[in-house]
Protein backbone atom coordinates (compact mmCIF):
# COMPACT_ATOMS: atom_id res chain seq x y z
CA UNK A 1 0.00 0.00 0.00
CA UNK A 2 1.26 3.47 -0.86
CA UNK A 3 2.45 5.43 2.12
CA UNK A 4 -0.01 8.09 3.16
CA UNK A 5 2.43 10.88 3.97
CA UNK A 6 6.15 11.28 3.32
CA UNK A 7 8.31 11.98 6.33
CA UNK A 8 8.29 15.57 7.50
CA UNK A 9 12.00 16.00 6.86
CA UNK A 10 11.53 14.92 3.24
CA UNK A 11 9.27 17.93 2.71
CA UNK A 12 11.65 20.40 4.32
CA UNK A 13 13.31 22.44 1.60
CA UNK A 14 16.16 23.40 3.89
CA UNK A 15 16.88 19.90 5.18
CA UNK A 16 20.73 19.53 5.15
CA UNK A 17 20.62 16.66 2.62
CA UNK A 18 18.43 18.70 0.28
CA UNK A 19 20.63 21.76 0.61
CA UNK A 20 23.84 19.78 -0.05
CA UNK A 21 22.40 18.06 -3.11
CA UNK A 22 21.03 21.20 -4.71
CA UNK A 23 24.25 23.10 -4.04
CA UNK A 24 26.10 20.25 -5.73
CA UNK A 25 23.77 20.25 -8.72
CA UNK A 26 23.96 24.04 -9.00
CA UNK A 27 27.76 23.90 -8.91
CA UNK A 28 27.87 21.16 -11.55
CA UNK A 29 25.47 23.10 -13.76
CA UNK A 30 27.71 26.17 -13.60
CA UNK A 31 30.83 24.06 -14.27
CA UNK A 32 29.47 22.42 -17.41
CA UNK A 33 27.87 25.65 -18.60
CA UNK A 34 31.22 27.42 -18.27
CA UNK A 35 33.01 24.63 -20.14
CA UNK A 36 30.54 24.61 -23.03
CA UNK A 37 30.57 28.42 -23.29
CA UNK A 38 34.39 28.32 -23.37
CA UNK A 39 34.22 25.66 -26.10
CA UNK A 40 31.90 27.84 -28.20
CA UNK A 41 33.99 30.97 -27.65
CA UNK A 42 37.22 29.25 -28.70
CA UNK A 43 35.58 27.74 -31.79
CA UNK A 44 34.26 31.13 -32.90
CA UNK A 45 37.33 33.24 -32.13
CA UNK A 46 40.02 30.74 -33.20
CA UNK A 47 38.06 29.00 -35.98
CA UNK A 48 38.94 25.56 -34.61
CA UNK A 49 37.22 22.61 -36.36
CA UNK A 50 35.00 20.40 -34.16
CA UNK A 51 35.66 16.74 -33.37
CA UNK A 52 33.35 14.05 -34.74
CA UNK A 53 31.02 12.81 -32.02
CA UNK A 54 31.56 9.07 -31.38
CA UNK A 55 28.43 7.07 -32.23
CA UNK A 56 28.77 5.34 -28.84
CA UNK A 57 27.95 8.68 -27.21
CA UNK A 58 24.53 8.51 -28.87
CA UNK A 59 24.00 4.88 -27.82
CA UNK A 60 25.06 5.78 -24.29
CA UNK A 61 22.24 8.31 -24.18
CA UNK A 62 19.77 5.44 -24.52
CA UNK A 63 21.61 3.49 -21.79
CA UNK A 64 21.46 6.44 -19.39
CA UNK A 65 17.78 7.01 -20.15
CA UNK A 66 17.23 3.36 -19.28
CA UNK A 67 19.07 3.72 -15.96
CA UNK A 68 17.03 6.82 -15.16
CA UNK A 69 13.84 4.88 -15.84
CA UNK A 70 14.86 1.91 -13.66
CA UNK A 71 15.86 4.32 -10.88
CA UNK A 72 12.41 5.88 -11.09
CA UNK A 73 10.87 2.41 -10.99
CA UNK A 74 12.94 1.56 -7.90
CA UNK A 75 11.58 4.62 -6.13
CA UNK A 76 8.03 3.67 -7.11
CA UNK A 77 8.56 0.11 -5.84
CA UNK A 78 9.87 1.53 -2.55
CA UNK A 79 6.70 3.59 -2.15
CA UNK A 80 4.57 0.53 -2.98
CA UNK A 81 6.49 -1.75 -0.56
CA UNK A 82 7.46 -3.97 -3.49
CA UNK A 83 10.55 -5.77 -2.18
CA UNK A 84 11.31 -7.78 -5.32
CA UNK A 85 10.71 -4.89 -7.72
CA UNK A 86 12.78 -2.51 -5.60
CA UNK A 87 15.84 -4.78 -5.57
CA UNK A 88 15.40 -5.75 -9.21
CA UNK A 89 15.30 -2.14 -10.40
CA UNK A 90 18.28 -1.16 -8.26
CA UNK A 91 20.22 -4.05 -9.82
CA UNK A 92 19.16 -2.93 -13.28
CA UNK A 93 20.26 0.65 -12.58
CA UNK A 94 23.67 -0.56 -11.39
CA UNK A 95 24.04 -2.79 -14.46
CA UNK A 96 23.09 -0.01 -16.88
CA UNK A 97 25.45 2.42 -15.14
CA UNK A 98 28.32 -0.06 -15.49
CA UNK A 99 27.38 -0.58 -19.14
CA UNK A 100 27.46 3.19 -19.66
CA UNK A 101 30.94 3.39 -18.15
CA UNK A 102 32.20 0.48 -20.27
CA UNK A 103 30.81 2.03 -23.44
CA UNK A 104 32.41 5.35 -22.56
CA UNK A 105 35.73 3.54 -22.43
CA UNK A 106 34.94 2.16 -25.90
CA UNK A 107 34.12 5.64 -27.20
CA UNK A 108 37.41 7.03 -25.92
CA UNK A 109 39.26 4.06 -27.46
CA UNK A 110 37.54 4.81 -30.79
CA UNK A 111 38.69 8.42 -30.58
CA UNK A 112 42.20 7.82 -29.30
CA UNK A 113 43.30 4.54 -30.87
CA UNK A 114 41.34 4.34 -34.11
CA UNK A 115 40.99 8.02 -35.06
CA UNK A 116 44.18 9.21 -33.33
CA UNK A 117 42.28 12.02 -31.59
CA UNK A 118 44.03 12.95 -28.34
CA UNK A 119 43.55 15.81 -25.91
CA UNK A 120 46.52 17.51 -27.60
CA UNK A 121 45.07 17.13 -31.11
CA UNK A 122 43.07 20.35 -30.90
CA UNK A 123 41.34 22.59 -28.39
CA UNK A 124 37.94 21.14 -29.28
CA UNK A 125 39.25 17.57 -28.85
CA UNK A 126 40.53 18.53 -25.43
CA UNK A 127 37.14 19.93 -24.47
CA UNK A 128 35.36 16.78 -25.69
CA UNK A 129 37.55 14.65 -23.45
CA UNK A 130 37.22 17.00 -20.47
CA UNK A 131 33.42 17.21 -20.75
CA UNK A 132 32.90 13.46 -21.14
CA UNK A 133 35.45 12.53 -18.45
CA UNK A 134 33.93 15.02 -15.99
CA UNK A 135 30.48 13.51 -16.56
CA UNK A 136 31.92 9.99 -16.26
CA UNK A 137 33.52 10.93 -12.94
CA UNK A 138 30.17 12.00 -11.50
CA UNK A 139 28.50 8.76 -12.62
CA UNK A 140 31.36 6.90 -10.95
CA UNK A 141 30.93 9.02 -7.79
CA UNK A 142 27.23 8.14 -7.54
CA UNK A 143 27.72 4.41 -8.12
CA UNK A 144 28.92 3.52 -4.57
CA UNK A 145 25.75 5.08 -3.09
CA UNK A 146 23.63 3.10 -5.53
CA UNK A 147 25.43 -0.15 -4.72
CA UNK A 148 25.14 0.61 -1.01
CA UNK A 149 21.37 1.01 -1.32
CA UNK A 150 21.11 -2.36 -3.04
CA UNK A 151 23.37 -4.22 -0.60
CA UNK A 152 21.59 -2.79 2.45
CA UNK A 153 18.20 -3.68 0.96
CA UNK A 154 19.33 -7.22 0.19
CA UNK A 155 20.74 -7.64 3.70
CA UNK A 156 17.78 -6.23 5.61
CA UNK A 157 14.85 -7.48 3.55
CA UNK A 158 14.81 -11.01 4.95
CA UNK A 159 11.43 -11.26 6.69
CA UNK A 160 8.18 -9.24 6.94
CA UNK A 161 9.32 -7.40 10.07
CA UNK A 162 12.65 -6.20 8.67
CA UNK A 163 10.95 -5.33 5.37
CA UNK A 164 8.41 -3.20 7.25
CA UNK A 165 11.17 -1.45 9.22
CA UNK A 166 13.17 -0.81 6.03
CA UNK A 167 10.24 0.67 4.09
CA UNK A 168 9.18 2.77 7.09
CA UNK A 169 12.55 4.48 7.49
CA UNK A 170 12.06 8.18 6.57
CA UNK A 171 15.81 8.74 6.30
CA UNK A 172 16.13 6.07 3.62
CA UNK A 173 13.14 7.44 1.76
CA UNK A 174 14.71 10.88 1.70
CA UNK A 175 18.11 9.60 0.56
CA UNK A 176 16.54 7.45 -2.15
CA UNK A 177 14.63 10.46 -3.46
CA UNK A 178 17.81 12.56 -3.52
CA UNK A 179 19.76 9.79 -5.25
CA UNK A 180 16.99 9.55 -7.85
CA UNK A 181 17.18 13.31 -8.46
CA UNK A 182 20.97 13.06 -8.85
CA UNK A 183 20.62 10.24 -11.39
CA UNK A 184 18.03 12.18 -13.40
CA UNK A 185 20.34 15.22 -13.34
CA UNK A 186 23.22 13.17 -14.79
CA UNK A 187 20.87 11.94 -17.50
CA UNK A 188 19.72 15.46 -18.44
CA UNK A 189 23.31 16.71 -18.29
CA UNK A 190 24.48 13.97 -20.67
CA UNK A 191 21.69 14.74 -23.15
CA UNK A 192 22.71 18.42 -23.04
CA UNK A 193 26.37 17.53 -23.70
CA UNK A 194 25.55 15.18 -26.58
CA UNK A 195 23.25 17.75 -28.20
CA UNK A 196 25.81 20.51 -27.70
CA UNK A 197 28.72 18.49 -29.16
CA UNK A 198 26.52 17.09 -31.94
CA UNK A 199 25.29 20.52 -33.05
CA UNK A 200 28.84 21.87 -32.94
CA UNK A 201 30.04 19.02 -35.12
CA UNK A 202 27.25 19.64 -37.67
CA UNK A 203 27.92 23.36 -37.93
Amino acid sequence: MEKQQPALQENLIFHPHNVMLFLLLFGLSLLFLALTISYSYIRVTMDVPPVQLPWLFLLNTVVLLGSSYTMLRAKRCYIDDDTHGYQQNLRATIGLSLLFMGMQGGAWYWLFQINSVTMASSTTAGFLYVLSIAHFAHVLAGLPFLISFYLVAKKRMVDPVTVLVYFSDPEKRLKLRLLTIYWHFLDVLWIYLVLFLGVNWLI
